[in-house]
């Protein structure tokens, strides 16, 4: 499992070709796939290559919902 910094999450941030990841509570996953994420956006409010841990406590979902998405690495507890 691949070891993330926030410098390195911010390459992921599904413009141009990228892959699409998001950060939450130390997994990265891989929202590339989703429909949701086109471009790295979400709803106009998320944006791909960020931890999003403390934006995910004001969302209409949980947290769980990401499982659905591959996890591609982890974010160190320093680093959020």
């Amino acid at each position: 499992m691949k070891i993330f910094t926030l410098e390195e999450l911010k390459q992921y941030d599904g413009k141009s070709g990228r892959p699409a990841y998001i950060a939450c509570d130390g997994k990265v996953y891989d929202v590339s796939g989703s429909f949701l994420w086109q471009n790295g956006e979400h709803m106009v409010t998320h944006m791909a290559g960020r931890d999003l841990s403390a934006e995910l406590a004001h969302a209409p979902h949980g947290a769980d919902l990401l499982e659905r998405f591959p996890t591609v690495g982890i974010l160190p507890a320093g680093e959020s």
